[in-house]
């Protein structure tokens, strides 16, 4: 069974709602990526989403455009992150991996031979950013062929009949992005949340995520009401940006981190 079904399985069992964290890998190294995968790990994270640096990230706020900037001049592609994956793999990492890339990137690798290497080195989902699931037949069918889940997006404006529709596509978890634009930290919970995730769930029996701006434990708390899982990226990068070549810096950010995740799963420390 795929990882991703068997957090979300556990989580259920639980009672608990999930934790998703979402980082550009390669920031500042890849060698720190690794570094807080594990921490991340350590401290109840239920999922991670890896970012792969881009040129042109469009869906990205300028926090982590500027991680994925970073990223690339630190030498990082996506065959070194599928490599730095099969290394935690091997070092005994358990937490869901899922990959957040835009479809270039995935192109220019070719998308069978990706789905090959991206299954390979122990990638659970892919979320393709700029790939709708009207135009991703060929791809969703690789990727669905090596065991991955292709994960989609939707947002606060997607009408109820295309909700159907990716609905239809989607495997592992839905994601819905709380409020129109690019990633960013916000102040305030959207109003959207809880009549969309209605709506999805009328035409899903995934697990659905939201994200986009959630940056404080109370506001993940309160989205955790809600949603089966909570992602929280750009207030992390933005962290990650701070501390830069830190030696500690997988500790400050996993603590940083921490108390997020035991507001989404109701603790309190």
């Amino acid at each position: 069974m795929n990882r991703i079904d068997q957090r979300f399985r556990a989580l259920d069992a639980l009672g608990e709602k999930g934790f998703i964290v979402y980082i550009s890998a390669g920031d500042p190294n890849l060698h720190a990526t690794a570094k807080l995968a594990r921490a991340f790990e350590r401290i109840g994270v239920d999922v991670l989403e890896l970012g792969v640096p881009f040129s042109d990230p469009l869906a990205d706020g300028v926090v982590n455009q500027l991680a994925a900037e970073r990223g690339l001049r630190s030498g990082t592609t996506l065959k070194r992150v599928l490599k730095t994956v099969a290394a935690l793999r091997k070092s005994g990492l358990q937490t869901p991996v899922v990959l957040y890339i835009y479809f270039n990137l995935i192109h220019r690798h070719g998308v069978k031979q990706f789905a090959r290497d991206a299954a390979a080195a122990g990638v659970d989902g892919v979320l393709a950013l700029d790939l709708p699931p009207e135009e991703a037949d060929g791809y969703e069918e690789s990727i669905k062929r090596t065991g991955l889940h292709p994960i989609y997006l939707v947002a606060p404006t997607t009408p109820e009949k295309r909700v159907h529709e990716i609905a239809r596509h989607a495997s592992g978890f839905i994601y819905y992005v709380s409020r129109e634009g690019v990633t960013g930290m916000q102040k305030k919970v959207s109003r959207t949340i809880q009549p969309m995730l209605a709506t999805i769930r009328k035409h899903s029996g995934l697990p659905v995520v939201v994200g986009f701006g959630i940056s404080t434990p109370e506001q993940a708390h309160a989205v955790a009401k809600l949603a089966d899982a909570v992602v929280v990226g750009s207030v992390i990068v933005d962290q990650i940006a701070k501390l830069g070549d830190d030696r500690r810096l997988a500790e400050k950010v996993a603590r940083f981190v921490a108390p997020m995740v035991n507001a989404v799963k109701g603790k309190r420390r």
